[in-house]
């Protein structure tokens, strides 16, 4: 039995989304129509592999035909049977690549993202972890070719953060880090411990999707906004002029502050970017809150109060308690080789979609599983 869904809604949509294009006034609002394009385009690409998928399966159907007549022709059935592994392992692929961009999509993968890392319990230790995990997220991001761009941090006295916060822009940012939202543990003997006992830190991340003024309104009268002279690091240009700002939102109490641009013009509109970021955010978690009854999701809701992570440094183990994934390599992820995890959330996020739109479990399906039914 075919597990995939049916393709004409898909299809349907397609078509409706080729004829806006072919309109005249298509392009007069450039960004609206580059976000038609974009789902045009992923659309285009679904039905051509769906195509595949099914052409496959005719010629699967076909070389077991040529595989059960016996009385045929011999060089047939000996042709087919060298072709059956490749067109199996194909077909099975495919079923998968095509499920995949079936299920829905979240509205915010494609945006860019603010990451924010706090130092939790453990003092001086949490906040020098704070700094290696930014250096994680920051490497990670420059191997995959996005841009990352400083918006705000408050140095401690060993050089670690107190806190962080770093704008990475890219295609699908949000889409690959958004499970890393969370409680972060760590377990080592800290620098300063003479007597080599290993202790326990906690860092917080949070991930926001990058907002727009589009997306959130933001009344000025609901805002407090103050100037001061920026503190720490950063050259005499900085410590000696009114450019930090901090924000309050006055009906929710948050407050962001920014100081590492030299200018009080970009720490206003940095600070201003994170205040819609979070504002979205709660907007976001607002709608999830609805159906929270329903079903838990495996991934977890990526909260701050969910402890979602272990790095324990002694036996290079790191544990994430969301999939029960352990993985004994901790010096490379560290270093920013983190994709065999986002891969494996990813996969237990998708496990998780395909329960709610088909009803039943995701079973990986093995190549030739099903092709002779």
């Amino acid at each position: 039995m075919d597990s995939l869904p049916e393709i004409l809604p898909f299809q349907r949509r397609l078509d409706e989304l080729d004829a806006q294009m072919a309109e005249p006034t298509f392009y007069a609002n450039a960004r609206k129509a580059a976000y038609i394009s974009r789902e045009q385009q992923k659309l285009a690409q679904l039905v051509a592999d769906h195509k595949a998928y099914e052409k496959i399966g005719a010629e699967l159907e076909e070389a077991h035909a040529l595989l059960k007549d016996a009385t045929g022709d011999a060089e047939l059935r000996e042709l087919a049977a060298a072709e059956l592994p490749d067109l199996q392992a194909a077909h099975a692929r495919l079923h998968d690549v095509v499920l995949a961009a079936m299920l829905p999509p979240e509205p915010s993968d494609s945006r860019n993202t603010v990451m924010e890392i706090r130092a939790g319990t453990g003092g001086e230790e949490a906040a020098l972890f704070a700094s290696e995990l930014a250096r994680m997220y920051q490497r990670y991001a420059e191997a995959r070719g996005w841009k990352v761009e400083p918006m705000g941090s408050s140095l401690s006295e060993r050089g670690g953060f107190r806190e962080v916060s770093f704008l990475i822009t890219g295609q699908d940012v949000y889409r690959q880090l958004k499970f890393e939202s969370g409680v972060h543990r760590v377990q080592r003997v800290p620098l300063t411990e003479a007597n080599g006992r290993i202790h326990t830190s906690t860092v917080t991340v949070a991930v926001l999707p990058e907002a727009e003024e589009v997306d959130i309104h933001i009344d000025p009268q609901e805002l407090e906004i103050s100037v001061q002279r920026a503190s720490g690091p950063g050259g005499q240009g900085v410590n000696t002029t009114d450019s930090a700002v901090r924000i309050i939102h006055k009906p929710t109490g948050m407050m962001v502050y920014c100081a590492d641009g030299r200018s009080q013009q970009k720490n206003k509109a940095s600070a201003m970017a994170v205040l819609r970021s979070r504002l979205l955010q709660l907007k976001e978690e607002a709608e999830r809150a609805k159906y929270a009854d329903e079903r838990r999701s495996q991934i977890g809701t990526g909260g701050r109060s969910e402890r979602i992570r272990t790095y324990n440094f002694p036996q290079s183990r790191m544990t994430d308690h969301r999939i029960g994934l352990t993985l004994y390599s901790l010096s490379q992820i560290i270093q920013g080789a983190i994709d065999p995890v986002i891969e494996a959330l990813q996969r237990a996020d998708f496990e998780e979609k395909f329960a709610a739109l088909t009803g039943q479990a995701y079973t990986p399906r093995r190549a030739g599983a099903g092709d002779d039914e």
